[in-house]
């Protein structure tokens, strides 16, 4: 969908899109309309249950002395309480309530209201970034849609006074939406076309905005001793890769260090010999969704020429039942020289990470380590499918990072670590097991594992986005399917805390 900015809020054809504050209040829009129809707009409120309260809309199908095919009231609630992530969801509002209306094009008037928390430049920024990431669809194997069944809305125009201003700050948003379209489709896309070969290939593509890439293979891998990374994999005929991605963004940062990126990347998660139940496995698809984001996010940074230096690491593996897989009860090697006793072979994830930020550290020897899984499904009954789970090793970050996904409504809980909880991944004989000794705190006991793979003095945050990465419900921002969380997230935690200011 194409997204542009105009001074005008005259539309000779279309949509026309006007605000209205809490109890009725109309912008000057709006108004305008009411006077051009002849009372139009009033009369279809005061006949419905419209009150201009957050999100609410009311259509007004092709109204007389208005030359457009319908205007469309969208109620904003508080202007005091009307922030950016309360225009991003306007936008995703807007566009849901437009797409399949026949409409090909819309205007949205941005007007100001006295009190109003944001700018109105920047309030249209971020609606018209919330109506383009809800645009998002994957059809790609559908043979048989009809004209009927797809969107005609192609043109979003949002009309705003300062409309510079708000294509100033629109255009890095866009850039990161594209970004997030594209890990969007890596993580849709079925376990038959993404594997560790093909996802590598497709991480490969960020050459293109700037960003080196370094590609290891099996013998590369195996040159390094990565024996958990490897061991998840060696029961599946795709072979592993684990892919470095590096973006030189602030040449003149006096501390060299990047901050690390690491994802995980379990392109198919059968369980392995510790086989999941058939039910939903088709579901286990989206076990890269971690190293997804982490590509997406490297492609962002790259596109908007973040001034940041910054890695991305993702392990990439299929695990996979087979007379070679990994058995429980077996016990594997690590690059850091770790051993550990696999009890459960679906307890694979932290394996794969456990090499992977090890190799993170010693590589590019980073100031941060991020690491983005869908780890457990443990964390999916401690916050549902509402916020991400948030272990770290430093309060300062955790609170960064906890910000962060305030300003980005992709918001985070911060879950406990802990003495108690490291000690119940001790082995009796090896350095670790890859589960906990009971049920309980299951991703604390995830989160304990990658812990002890974090050198000294490395800030270290992990994400567990099980219950994020994918709805089954529409949400500001995502249809229904791939959600490419923690993209929007960790590049508003780089641009608040990590670019210089100024």
């Amino acid at each position: 969908m194409k997204i542009d900015f105009t001074a005008s809020a005259a539309p000779r054809a279309g949509a026309i899109v006007a605000m209205v504050a809490d109890n009725k209040t109309l912008s000057p829009t709006a108004q305008r309309l009411d006077r051009d129809s002849g009372g139009a707009v009033r009369r279809a409120i005061n006949d419905s249950k419209f009150k201009g309260g957050k999100d609410q809309t009311l259509m007004i199908p092709a109204p007389r002395g208005v030359r457009v095919s319908r205007i469309l009231l969208v109620g904003i609630g508080k202007p005091d309480a009307y922030d950016a992530n309360a225009a991003f969801g306007t936008g995703s509002v807007i566009y849901a309530a437009l797409a399949n209306t026949a409409d090909t094009q819309a205007l949205v008037a941005v007007d100001p209201f006295p009190n109003m928390k944001i700018e109105p430049a920047a309030a249209a920024a971020q609606l018209a970034y919330g109506a383009q990431l809800r645009s998002y669809r994957f059809d790609k194997y559908k043979t048989k849609l009809k004209p009927e069944d797809k969107p005609t809305l192609n043109n979003f125009t949002v009309a705003v006074r300062n409309d510079r201003a708000a294509r100033a700050a629109y255009a890095p948003l866009g850039k990161v939406a594209e970004a997030i379209f594209f890990t969007r489709d890596l993580v849709t896309e079925p376990a038959n076309i993404i594997n560790p070969k093909t996802l590598a290939d497709q991480a490969r593509t960020l050459t293109k905005f700037g960003v080196k890439v370094e590609v290891l293979d099996r013998p590369k891998i195996e040159k390094l001793r990565m024996g958990a990374l490897l061991g998840v994999a060696q029961g599946s005929a795709n072979e592993p890769r684990v892919v470095a991605m590096r973006w030189d963004g602030d040449r003149r940062a006096k501390d060299k260090r990047p901050v690390a990126f690491v994802g995980k990347g379990v392109t198919f998660d059968t369980g392995g010999i510790s086989i999941k139940p058939a039910a939903n496995m088709e579901d286990m698809k989206w076990d890269m969704a971690g190293a997804g984001a982490v590509i997406g996010l490297m492609r962002a940074l790259a596109a908007r020429k973040a001034k940041v230096n910054a890695v991305g690491v993702v392990g990439l593996v299929e695990n996979m039942p087979a007379s070679r897989a990994q058995r429980p009860g077996d016990v594997v090697r690590t690059m850091s020289g770790q051993t550990v006793e696999v009890i459960n072979t679906d307890a694979e994830g932290r394996l794969v990470l456990g090499d992977a930020v090890w190799y993170a550290q010693k590589q590019f020897k980073p100031h941060t380590v991020i690491d983005l899984a869908t780890l457990t499904g443990a964390i999916i009954v401690a916050l549902g499918h509402e916020k991400a789970g948030l272990f770290a090793n430093q309060d300062a970050l955790s609170d960064k990072l906890f910000n962060a996904g305030e300003a980005s409504s992709e918001n985070l809980w911060r879950m406990p670590l802990g003495d108690a909880y490291d000690k119940d991944i001790n082995s009796d004989i090896a350095d670790m097991k890859n589960v906990g000794s009971g049920r309980g705190a299951g991703s604390t006991a995830g989160a304990q594992f990658i812990k002890r793979f974090i050198q000294d003095g490395v800030a270290w945050a992990h994400l567990d986005i099980a219950g994020v990465a994918w709805t089954t419900k529409e949400r500001p921002g995502t249809p229904k399917g791939a959600t490419g969380f923690g993209i929007r997230l960790l590049d508003r935690y780089v641009a608040d805390i990590l670019e210089p200011k100024g």
